[in-house]
């Protein structure tokens, strides 16, 4: 059993539970009472790098990474420092996440919200509308066949922007093909943890110039970043390099600073 499928077991199991003490009419009803998604496009097309900045408390590879206690402020922080948009984990097993946690920071922040979780069921996409999110993760090594057009379908239908992501030549192909409009390249492979950063500057020159290219993972400082950037990157996404930091706001700062000098 790879990582991915260790992860994915406990992904379901969890979402079992949840299915049994909220059922999908009462997301629903929940969702026809919520106001309009926040569009990120206009941020992730606007000249520069935008930076979508992470609440990660733990992960596979690393652990525990941060005691975040109150993950609203934290991401009011990410947001003063100017993240276009802020990810919440909502992995509860290995990562230390919650949809309370998605929720509070939707609250707190103006800037649009992605939910990061393994989404491989439409009860996820609603649960992820329900509590705020405005763009939703989907990884196309975890969605087999028509599951992947499924999902996206039904995340734009919901008024979410899926950013679709990728780590191998096959699954962007299958990315591209999905019309999505905000595509990632995962530095990392899931089933194995394994990080190379090259991955985006090999993939990455394959996203149609028309799309939004996010690279994901692998940035430990501003020269990561910049790095990315020279590499064709439109958007980066950091989690532990933030989290770990002590000064979010200034660290925003000087990602962004670094990668548009």
């Amino acid at each position: 059993m790879s990582v991915l499928d260790g992860i994915l077991e406990g992904v379901r199991e969890d979402l079992e539970e949840r299915k049994r003490s909220t059922s999908l009419a009462d997301l629903q009803a929940r969702v026809r009472d919520l106001p309009p998604t926040r569009d990120p496009l206009p941020a992730f097309r606007a000249p520069g790098v935008s930076i979508i900045a992470e609440v990660k408390r733990k992960s596979p590879s690393k652990g525990a990474l941060a005691d975040i206690t109150d993950p609203a402020a934290l991401a009011g922080q990410y947001e003063q420092g100017g993240a276009a948009a802020i990810s919440v984990l909502t992995e509860r097993r290995r990562f230390g996440g919650s949809l309370a946690d998605l929720e509070a920071v939707r609250a707190r922040v103006d800037v649009p919200v992605l939910r990061k979780d393994f989404i491989v069921e439409p009860y996820q996409l609603w649960e992820a509308r329900a509590f705020g999110a405005d763009l939703a993760l989907l990884m196309v090594v975890s969605l087999e066949g028509s599951l992947l057009d499924d999902l996206y379908g039904l995340a734009v239908e919901l008024g979410l922007t899926p950013l679709v992501e990728s780590h191998t030549a096959g699954e962007l192909e299958r990315a591209v093909a999905s019309d999505a409009q905000v595509l990632g390249i995962n530095a990392r492979d899931l089933t194995t943890l394994e990080v190379d950063r090259t991955v985006f500057k090999e993939l990455g020159p394959r996203i149609p110039a028309d799309r939004v290219r996010v690279a994901e993972s692998g940035v430990a400082g501003p020269g990561d970043v910049a790095e990315y950037r020279g590499w064709g990157a439109d958007v980066v996404l950091v989690g532990e390099a933030l989290v770990r930091s002590g000064d979010p706001v200034t660290s925003v700062r000087d990602f962004i600073q670094a990668a548009n000098a």
